[in-house]
């Protein structure tokens, strides 16, 4: 992918490469979803009811690369509810509307090191900032969108999100009603920010919108193409259509790679070696900066909320096509002058 003018400071250069040829890539994903479509560890989140009846065997993947092609394995196109998944695509959405200084300034961006519905993130933290991707951070974001009522930021929540899949996306009305009737610590995170001045809208519907966003429906082939559009210079690579400023596709991932994964983020940098985002239905985004995106939904998760299988085999895609943000190779003309 070849740098292009836009915000932020971009220049003429960028550190991207491009995915392999897509037999290589199918290859490798098939091999991977093969490899670990047995494995049995992990529960399926059960305190939101509607997550309980889950199949535990289900399991899908897809890679999107940034020119729009796509391989797609298993379940891939099963939907599912997007959850704090879309906390980074809803970030993305503010930092467009606000400017990534601004959302930053408001928002936090550091890691909290604390389960992501933590309170005490909250009050151990002197400025109450968060980042956008744990609770607190995601209904901060959320009442940060454009929009003078309730309807018109979920209106710009559900429009956003639907161009960042590239088709229209629509909520799961029994998920929604079953988080809805659970929700009772978010309302009381967002009383707290509200407390510290911390949200800038009413706390409860900013809770609603949250609640609403979190029960959209997905497939794992969305979120490989919301990954890609990131991974793309914020452009949609099957529409060609702009979600957000090219700029800003860096901020949110440099977010993602440092909270994507909560308390686990920095094993999962140090394994993957991407910005990724997982969510307690068992989804997971993973992206490549100029290369593609990577969606996995397996249920089933490990004891910090992410999906088992979706680890794994993102763990082995990363490495079998050489995804990794942080490998390098010996340069041809190494032990010569620089330039």
């Amino acid at each position: 992918m070849t740098a292009a003018a836009g915000t932020e400071g971009n220049g003429a250069y960028v550190s991207t490469g491009k995915l392999p040829d897509v037999d290589a890539v199918r290859r490798h994903l098939e091999t991977a979803y093969e490899r670990h479509r047995s494995v049995d560890d992990g529960e399926v989140a059960d305190y939101i009811p509607a997550l309980a009846a889950a199949s535990p065997q289900s399991f899908g993947a897809c890679i999107a690369g940034v020119g729009g092609q796509t391989v797609c394995v298993g379940d891939a196109t099963v939907p599912f509810s997007i959850q704090s998944v879309s906390k980074p695509f809803v970030f993305a959405l503010v930092c467009d509307a606000i400017g990534a200084a601004k959302a930053a300034e408001l928002l936090g961006t550091n890691a909290t090191g604390l389960p992501f519905d933590s309170v005490m993130a909250v009050e151990l933290n002197s400025s109450r900032t968060m980042n956008p991707l744990v609770n607190a951070g995601a209904i901060a974001t959320t009442s940060l969108l454009p929009g003078s009522t309730m309807e018109d930021k979920w209106e710009h929540v559900l429009e956003g999100l639907s161009r960042f899949a590239g088709r229209p996306l629509v909520m799961d009305q029994a998920v929604y009603d079953s988080e809805s009737a659970t929700n009772l610590r978010n309302r009381g995170i967002a009383h707290l920010l509200e407390s510290y001045g911390r949200i800038t809208f009413d706390p409860d519907a900013a809770t609603e919108v949250y609640t609403r966003q979190c029960s959209v429906l997905v497939t794992a082939e969305d979120l490989a193409v919301m990954g890609a559009t990131l991974a793309d210079g914020g452009v949609n690579p099957r529409t060609g259509i702009r979600v957000i400023a090219q700029g800003l596709c860096r901020r949110v991932l440099a977010v993602m790679a440092t909270a994507g994964l909560y308390e686990e983020s920095g094993e999962w940098l140090y394994e993957v070696g991407l910005p990724g985002k997982s969510g307690v239905s068992g989804g997971i985004v993973t992206v490549s900066p100029g290369k593609g995106g990577l969606g996995t939904w397996s249920p089933p998760l490990d004891h910090q909320g992410n999906s088992v299988r979706g680890r794994l085999l993102t763990t082995e895609i990363a490495e079998a096509l050489g995804l990794h943000i942080f490998a390098s190779e010996v340069h041809p003309d190494v032990g010569s002058a620089p330039g």
